[in-house]
Parts: structure tokens; C-alpha cells; sequence
């Protein structure tokens, strides 16, 4: 299965838009609902997401004639490179980093877009990427759904709303009925603070919280367990930012979703997350519970992203900019990737790739920290 959106080629809209339900055409049967495990475990009480050595490979070399007259190699880019976590049911894990270090990349492996390099994603104790290809996809994809960075872009504009939130019920054979269809509807924009008579409108007659909050009606269509959000708020104003937070919040209070949460914005992971994974080329470099990691960062990277947030009783102090530049992903450094920019690095770092170690409950690859060359806080 090459294609998540049927005979639609990604990233064009399909039908209600992009990621519209992220629904396998005729592959498997829209069976009954799965009972959920309880709360806070997967099956067999296993963490309900778990991602091993997850990887994605690209090939972004020039074409094939240009190569041989040029005599040029291939080129592959690492995007994900070892990715490693797990998520708790009604839990959420953000991760954060620099634009490039493969955030995004990590939340297309989740849901199926692509198919990982190497490494896998167990959800509920099952091979999630198996599902996908298999006759289960249907039933997959319905635990599973994402909501996207731009409610700009992700949203049809030829469409009613109520057409774009009830395609994913008619894709996986949820409701067919067209009453029934305009309640349950009509139970999901209030579900996200919008009136039931917004069904009537187009995308273009609402602000971009609006738009963002009709994205995750849509996304909470199929009765979800697993929600993969894409910097969700990148695109609104700061207050429309904290009205959608909010009812994410109280979504996952109500429903036990879980959420794996990208940004960029550190105040908006700590009010939102509960684990926070540090993303740097590709590689999780620390990953900890959101109070450790914010009170005691251990790895340098996470260090310096901290050092760059304003804060209230350091006004009129110069602030800390993260230094340097982040190395071509297509020709990265040996060893530590982050050497170049760490003021800990030494020989080692250099020549030897550190692993992702448990150092106190934190995970950090750093062997400045393994040494114990950085103190703690």
C-alpha cells in the first residue's frame, strides 16, 4: 500500500481534503470499534504506542543520466535515524527541535504515510505498518488519525464542512444514514466549541481557529485512541493558539485520547505535554518526563533551547542565542551530530555516536553526560 488516500496522490486534496480521515480505500472491513484497554496501558499492559528504532531514508539524488555524465553519487537523506519511544494511553509526548531535525517525518511514520526504512510502530500490541498494508487497514486507520499544521490547507474549500467531518464516517461505513449523519456532525462541532449550523458553511467563511478546530472534529470523527498532531497551533495567533490547546485538553480529559504533540514552541509543550522527546538531525537526544526535562536538562542541545525562552525575571538580562548552525542533513558530522555546536565536545564525540542512555529517568544521548563531564543542575 503505497497510497493512504486511495486513488488520491498525496499531497493534493482528497475528497474533504488532506488527511480527510486517513481512510485505506476497499482495504479490509469497518468492523465494530475495538473495546479500549484500560487507561493508561496498551494490550497485555504494555504503553499503547511504542516506536523501536523507527527510520526513514530518502533518495534526493539527481536523476540517473545526470549522475553518469556528472559522475555525481547518490545522495540519501536520513530523516529519521533510530527513533525510539513510548507513549502511555491518555498520555501525551511532544517532541521538539529545529526545523529539519525530523519531527514532522516521525508523525507520517505514525499514521502510515510512509513506510519506515527500518525499525517499526507497535500500537496496542499490534505491528501498526503490517496493518496498514493488510486487511486490517480500515480498522487501523480508524484508531489512528492526524491533524494537520496548515487548517489552511488541509481543508477542502469546494467542500460544506458537514461534507468534510462526515467523509470519514461514510469511508469506514460508520453512519450511512443522512440524518444521523447530520447529528453526529452536528455532535463533533460542538464537541470543539462550533455551532452545529456551521455545517452549512464553506472553510473560507472561518478564522484559522475556526478552521483548526473543524480539522480536529474531522480527526475525531472515527473515535480515535491515538491523535497525532502536527504543530497544530503554529499557524494561529497566540490567544486562538490557547482556545485550541485548551480543547485538546479537555478532549483528551473526556475521551482518554492520546496524543503525540509536535512544536516548536516550548510554553506550549510544557502546557500540553507529559514526556518531551528533544529532537536533533533525525535522532532523539533526550527524552524525559516534562518536569525533569525543564527543571534539570542534561543534554547540551536542550540546554541551549531552554537558555533561548524570555523569561519574566530575567528582564533586562541579554539572552542566550542557540548557537551556531545546524549541519547539512545530506553530509552530517561524524559522531555526535551536535558536535560542532557543543562547547562539551571532546575527541570522542567527534569519531563515536553516542547512544540514548537512562541517566537518573532522563534518556539523554551525550557522552559529556555519560562521563560525567556536565554537571547537574
Amino acid at each position: 500500500m503505497n497510497n493512504p488516500f486511495g486513488n488520491c496522490s498525496f499531497p493534493l486534496w482528497g475528497k474533504a481534503g488532506m488527511g480527510a480521515g486517513l481512510v485505506e480505500q476497499g482495504a479490509g472491513s469497518a468492523g465494530p470499534h475495538p473495546s479500549p484497554p484500560p487507561k493508561g496501558e496498551g494490550a497485555g499492559g504494555q504503553p499503547l504506542v511504542q516506536a523501536h528504532d523507527l527510520a526513514r531514508t530518502f533518495d534526493v539524488s539527481a536523476p540517473w543520466l545526470n549522475r553518469v555524465l556528472e559522475r555525481k553519487p547518490r545522495q540519501l537523506l536520513h530523516a529519521v535515524d533510530g527513533v525510539s519511544f513510548e507513549i502511555e494511553k491518555g498520555k501525551t509526548l511532544a517532541l521538539v527541535g529545529e526545523s529539519g531535525c525530523g519531527k514532522s517525518t516521525v508523525a507520517r511514520l505514525l499514521v502510515g504515510l510512509y513506510a519506515p526504512t527500518r525499525g517499526g510502530f507497535t500500537f496496542d500490541g499490534q505491528d501498526a505498518h503490517a496493518a496498514f498494508k493488510g486487511r486490517d487497514a480500515r480498522a487501523m486507520r480508524r484508531r489512528i488519525q492526524m491533524i494537520f499544521q496548515d487548517p489552511y490547507a488541509s481543508l477542502n474549500p469546494r467542500w460544506l464542512v458537514q461534507d468534510i467531518i462526515a467523509e470519514p464516517l461514510r469511508e469506514h461505513g460508520l453512519i450511512t444514514e443522512v440524518a444521523a449523519l447530520k447529528n453526529r456532525v452536528g455532535e463533533l462541532l460542538t464537541s470543539v466549541g462550533l455551532s452545529p449550523l456551521d455545517m452549512a458553511k464553506y472553510p473560507h467563511q472561518f478564522s484559522g481557529g475556526q478552521r483548526q478546530r473543524i480539522s480536529i472534529a474531522r480527526a475525531l470523527a472515527t473515535e480515535p485512541e491515538f491523535l497525532v498532531c502536527d504543530e497544530p497551533t503554529s499557524a494561529l495567533d497566540v490567544s486562538v493558539q490557547a482556545q485550541v490547546l485548551n480543547i485538546m485538553k479537555d478532549l483528551q480529559k473526556k475521551q482518554g485520547l492520546t496524543y503525540l504533540f509536535i512544536s516548536h514552541n516550548l510554553a506550549v509543550v510544557r502546557h500540553v505535554s507529559d514526556q518531551v522527546g528533544v529532537m536533533y538531525l533525525g535522532r532523539l537526544v533526550e527524552l524525559a518526563d516534562k518536569q525533569r526535562l525543564f527543571s534539570q536538562p542534561r543534554h547540551p542541545y536542550t540546554r541551549m533551547l531552554l537558555d533561548a525562552i524570555p523569561k519574566m525575571h530575567d528582564t533586562g538580562r541579554a539572552r542566550t542565542p542557540v548557537q551556531g548552525e545546524v549541519p547539512n542533513p545530506l553530509n552530517p558530522p561524524p559522531g555526535c551530530a551536535f558536535n560542532p555546536r557543543c562547547p562539551f565536545a571532546n575527541d570522542r564525540c567527534r569519531a563515536e555516536r553516542p547512544q540514548l542512555l537512562n541517566d537518573g529517568g532522563t534518556r539523554v544521548a551525550c557522552h559529556a553526560v555519560e562521563e560525567g563531564r556536565i554537571p547537574r543542575d
